[in-house]
Order: structure tokens, then sequence, then C-alpha cells
């Protein structure tokens, strides 16, 4: 029970504001803009480690009645791409943004924006290029059929 003389409770501590999502891998900042990379030999290694250790949890799981699963090929880095993100003042050209570059690739260093120190893959023309006839539609799809 509070009195008169009892000086009054402090006020309640805000909580602090955690920040989320991704962050500028050149300056920590909340991440504007975003590409894609090839990952290293230590990070597919990491993958690979954890594959390795997700098949063999199954093959304990297993019922012993049952065939043994085929889990096929391990990943490798050809079929994978590591995000890289970075702010506004660190972001390289939307051009180079659209292309998977190396995993040796520096971006975004401060240094070498708006581009990167790398040779980015060339990309795969894209099949709605090629004219009409060259792709397959049903019959019932094309005019006059």
């Amino acid at each position: 029970m509070t009195t008169d003389e009892d000086p009054p409770p402090p006020a309640p501590t805000p909580a602090p504001v955690v920040s989320t999502g991704p962050f500028c891998a050149a300056c920590g900042e909340p991440a504007a803009v975003n590409w894609a990379r090839r990952p290293t030999a230590d990070e597919v290694a990491e993958v690979i480690r954890n594959e390795l250790a997700r098949r063999e949890q199954l093959l304990l799981l297993t019922d012993p009645q049952l065939p043994r699963p085929d889990f096929g090929p391990l990943p490798t880095s050809d079929g994978m791409t590591r995000t890289v993100y970075a702010c506004a003042d660190h972001a390289i050209s939307l051009d180079g943004a659209s292309l998977i570059h190396e995993c040796t690739c520096t971006a975004p260093n401060p240094a070498d924006l708006p581009g990167c120190d790398c040779t980015p893959e060339t990309p795969d023309p894209d099949p709605m290029d090629a004219p009409l006839a060259a792709r397959t539609l049903p019959a019932h799809w094309t005019t006059g059929a």
C-alpha cells in the first residue's frame, strides 16, 4: 500500500528495438538490394556436411525391412547460390545484380562500386526470346487450328 509520501514507481523501460532482416555486407545497415554469388568451397563443404548428417539420420529412422532410400548425388556449387545483401550506398548496378557472381566476388566493396571485381556468369538465353515457330505449342493453342 502506498502513501502520499511514497515516490511514484519508475516508468517501465521500453523494450529495445531489435532490427530484423538482412543487413549490408559492407556496413551492417539494413539491406535495400541483393544479388547472388556462387558459394565458396567452405560454404559448399558445410552444405555437404549437413546433407550427410541428414542422410545419416534418415538411415537411422528407416525401416530395415524396406529398401534403403536412394538419396542421389550430393549437391555441388553449380546448383547453389548465396545471397549478398547491400544498403543503397553499397549497391552494385542493376545489370550486375541480375547476374550470378563468382564465389570470390568482393562486391559490395566500395572501391569497385557500382561494379565488382569478378566476371559474372553469362545468363542462359530466355526461351521466350526464340521465335514462336521454334516453340512447340499444342495445335489447339494456335490460331487457325
